[in-house]
């Protein structure tokens, strides 16, 4: 009985991968990408502060981490986006999702005693936005896979 040959080099001896992968360097190099990967991680730095920056840390100590830690992973999602994009263009789907946490973040953290309305504008507003950029960046990873030849 023969068993079919199984390719060894996976994707990476894939014919078409090296054209891809220009495509994702000339995409990931250009100032649009640029903008979204650098306001992507403005946007992660200042949901992650937040707390402290609108005195909410002592106050509200669960929205406080969720902010921090939901910070911090937009931060280093765009930060990767920035050095190493061929690796991290597919993570760009995962900032979308996050800022809809953001928005909705208020509501579910404090849930027991509510939130207060600084705390509410703050999140949506941070949340919206990135969630915007999310899309944006999950637009330019969409513009590479469909540009790819067939």
């Amino acid at each position: 009985m023969s068993y079919p040959q199984r390719s060894t080099g996976g994707m990476a001896a894939h014919p078409e991968m090296s054209e891809i992968r220009e495509r994702l360097e000339r995409t990931a190099a250009s100032n649009g990408a640029i903008v979204i990967e650098g306001l992507l991680v403005l946007a992660g730095v200042y949901a992650a502060i937040s707390p402290w920056v609108l005195h909410f840390s002592a106050a509200e100590p669960n929205i406080t981490v969720n902010n921090l830690i939901v910070g911090i992973t937009v931060g280093l999602i765009g930060l990767g986006l920035t050095t190493a994009p061929e690796a991290m263009f597919r993570l760009a789907w995962v900032v979308a999702p996050l800022g809809v946490w953001l928005l909705i973040s208020p509501w579910v953290v404090t849930a027991t005693h509510g939130a207060r309305a600084g705390i509410i504008w703050n999140n949506c507003v941070v949340g919206a936005v990135t969630m915007l950029l999310g899309l944006a960046a999950m637009g330019l990873t969409i513009g590479v896979t469909r540009r790819a030849p067939r």
